[in-house]
């Protein structure tokens, strides 16, 4: 019997196993060399084929009339009419980030601002999904210091706002954090770009920063646990510099603005590898290069290192050959390389020489399209073998000490101490300020607005995953519903564990579904996105973290609403209704020390009547203030909304309910919303409400300086606005060398 070429440790090493070998070989006609069992690795990686998601992926709703490029592009494009489109994506970078927090992160903002402007628009936003373990840990906060340093270091320096996001702590991220990154683009709905090669004989030109040694294995590194050998994967974390990609930016832009192209895409995950394959394999044929003029930093590299490098700042044009002049001019003029490394071909094969000699010669479509497609077993997720009796839980004693602490819980907390470190007002399009559920851009030229937010929950998901799923789509479109817009268009990252474990298989599953049932419901479409599997340190897994990014367009940006109470005397009105729901809620977390129960249940018909009342009245300008409470429930609701008055007004609120107090003011129910109307307009408030069949009652005042809540004429909060405000701002910072009260 023939000795195979490669045993069983370089399989291991590549992250193939005996029977991808065998297909690998069985599809090119021979045993792959070294090099070429990297290309199939980088490519076959969970992280690039993703072989144990795609049968289920396949059940999100990726179609809608407003669709312009849905999956399988590098970013999803939305028609958001007047001529223009929005490109927009989400990205993971966990592992890089926990290895390497400052590049991992950092190198995480450069990858997707490349997967906005190789399809012909201009980054004009980016936002964060973060999860750190407790800051009590000085390893989380280490990281933590890090990965907000990378992302304000390469968003500051390139020059696109990050406008905001979200950050949750939870002791299941201690070793494993999460770092998601969207970026939003705009561009002219005829001068879309797409990663292709076109015709037979066009050339092929390498363009940006240099070649070297960092990255390689990057994408198979992401495509497996931690474990001990952790910190030896440093190698493999990229390298950036935001300098060079805004001359790739501007250099880019131009020439497709110049039509002197006709494919472009970025050497992202794997590198070289990716763009010589999946540029070909879209259009049907092969690309033949020579690696020896490929640009490289480094001296000595080798087949194996140049095509699976992953340094940053590169992209690949395919260009006709009349075009190669203008296109070298034009980056000259911005001192990046562009350099002719090969052609077009019509066999379908991507083919390598180095030194003169062929060293991969593969057919394209091997490499991209016939990775196989696991059905992975799956197991029903399980909930605890013995749910917690809530009824044993005691009501608190001093409500006014459960909301202190509840403010200065990390999750809820102010994270100004973050993002006060972004340059958040950088092209002069942000109409509002981070901190709000959404952000909002302008578009320059138009009535219209942009919104944007990003939402997940994990331990909702953890509880229910498909529950999770659908509550991460309903609460960032009630975020998007609170401002005044409608959603258009979803991109999700899903950080799960490793799905060859059948509890984690279920999960996905789970969620998946009931993120696809909740896209269907209010009609929007999945564009695109990334899944981040294999997120778990030596056998512990992170809980189930999707996390959607959700896009709105506002008709008229000057009817926008915003959070903050804006004066006193106006009238409180809640929409929805409160549930006696404790499940998966941070006032159980940091009061009780559980997570536990059922998270609260997702009524999607009620959620969208809730946003269509809001959206209605928010049209008739009858709407001063709305916020939707979430971690923390009712209570930190109205506190953050006197937090966001200029005037740090507070309120003064009834409720007449006969559940358990702590339930009305901390559960976390959805379909609610906290809004505040002139005492005039109440009345169609209401009237509009009945009309959809949504609760709707006055719950009280905004005025004074105190939050005072009562339940049942108990006077539960009373709590001076300034005090609380405080315990608001400074939860952070408190765990950092900074100076506290920084507002």
């Amino acid at each position: 019997m023939k000795t195979p070429l490669h045993d069983d440790k370089v399989l291991a090493h590549h992250n193939l196993t005996r029977d991808e070998y065998d297909l690998i070989s069985n599809l090119i006609g021979r045993e792959p060399n070294l090099t070429e069992l990297g290309i199939f690795s980088a490519m076959w990686s969970e992280h690039c084929s993703y072989k144990s998601s795609k049968v289920y992926l396949k059940k999100l709703p990726t179609k809608a009339k407003n669709v312009v490029q849905g999956p399988g592009e590098n970013a999803g494009v939305i028609d958001i009419g007047d001529g223009r489109v929005i490109v927009f994506k989400i990205e993971s970078h966990n592992h890089p980030s926990y290895i390497e927090p400052f590049q991992g992160a950092a190198t995480g903002v450069g990858g997707i601002l490349r997967d906005i402007f190789t399809m012909g628009a201009r980054p004009v936003a980016l936002m964060d999904s973060l999860r750190f373990g407790p800051l009590q840990n000085p390893k989380n906060r280490s990281i933590m210091e890090g990965v907000v340093s990378g992302i304000s270091s390469y968003g500051n320096s390139i020059g696109v706002p990050t406008v905001g996001g979200e950050v949750y702590f939870n002791e299941c991220y201690s070793l494993n954090p999460l770092v998601n990154v969207f970026c939003l683009g705009l561009a002219e709905k005829d001068k879309i770009f797409y990663a292709k090669t076109d015709d037979v004989g066009n050339a092929i030109l390498y363009v940006g920063a240099k070649t070297g040694r960092d990255g390689i294995h990057g994408a198979s590194m992401a495509s497996q646990e931690f474990g001990e050998d952790t910190e030896a994967k440093r190698p493999n974390v990229q390298v950036g510099d935001p300098f060079k990609e805004k001359l790739l930016v501007e250099a880019c832009l131009e020439v497709m603005e110049r039509r002197i192209i006709v494919g472009i895409q970025d050497m992202g995950a794997a590198g070289l590898t990716c763009s010589t394959t999946e540029m070909p394999a879209k259009s049907g044929k092969g690309v033949e290069i020579d690696l020896d003029l490929v640009p490289q930093r480094e001296k000595g590299m080798n087949p194996y290192e140049i095509l699976l490098s992953e340094s940053q700042e590169r992209m690949l044009i395919a260009a006709r050959p009349d075009q190669v002049p203008a296109v070298k001019t034009a980056f000259a003029k911005w001192d990046l390389d562009a350099v002719e490394i090969g052609k077009v071909t019509g066999d379908g094969k991507l083919r390598c020489r180095f030194h003169g000699e062929i060293v991969v010669d593969v057919p394209v479509s091997a490499v991209v399209d016939l990775c196989p497609a696991y059905s992975r077993p799956w197991e029903k997720p399980a909930g605890p073998a013995k749910r917690t009796d809530f009824g044993s839980i005691p009501q608190p004693k001093d409500y006014n000490d459960v909301l202190r602490k509840l403010l200065s819980s990390p999750t809820i907390a102010n994270k100004e101490w973050i993002y006060r470190q972004y340059d958040h007002m950088v092209q002069t399009n942000t109409a509002l300020l981070p901190g709000a559920g959404a952000a909002l851009l302008r578009i320059r030229g138009s009535k219209k607005g942009l919104a944007m937010t990003l939402d997940g929950n994990g331990r909702f998901a953890a509880l229910d995953p498909r529950t999770g799923g659908k509550a991460s789509v309903a609460e960032a479109c009630r975020n998007l519903a609170c401002i005044g817009a409608r959603p258009i268009g979803v991109t999700n990252c899903l950080n799960f564990g490793n799905p060859e474990k059948p509890g984690v298989m279920g999960q996905f599953k789970e969620a998946v579904e009931g993120m696809s049932e909740a896209c269907d419901a209010f009609g929007i479409a999945v564009t695109g996105g990334n899944v981040s599997f294999y997120n778990e340190t030596e056998g512990v897994a992170i809980d189930p973290t999707p996390v959607l990014g959700i896009v709105g367009l506002v008709e008229d940006i000057d009817k926008v609403v915003t959070p903050g109470f804006k004066a006193g005397g106006d009238t409180v009105i809640l929409l929805g209704e409160n549930k006696e729901e404790f499940g998966g809620s941070e006032y159980l977390n940091v009061i009780h020390g559980l997570n536990d129960g059922l998270p609260p249940t997702v009524d999607l018909d009620r959620e969208i009547a809730v946003h269509e009342t809001l959206l209605e009245a928010i049209g008739e300008g009858l709407v001063r203030s709305a916020d939707d409470p979430s971690e923390g429930g009712l209570a930190v609701c109205a506190a953050e909304c006197a937090f966001h008055s200029p005037e740090k007004i507070g309120c003064d609120l009834s409720f007449e309910e006969g559940e358990r107090p702590d339930a009305i003011l901390f559960g976390e129910s959805h379909a609610r919303i906290l809004l505040t109307v002139r005492p005039e307009n109440v009345g169609r408030v209401l009237e509009i409400a009945e009309k959809r069949g949504v609760p709707a009652k006055i719950i009280g005042t905004t005025g004074g300086s105190s939050l005072r809540i009562r339940v049942a004429e108990n006077l539960l909060v009373n709590l001076p606005v300034a005090v609380a405000y405080r315990l608001w701002m400074d939860a952070i910072p408190d765990y950092f060398a900074v100076p506290k009260s920084f507002s």
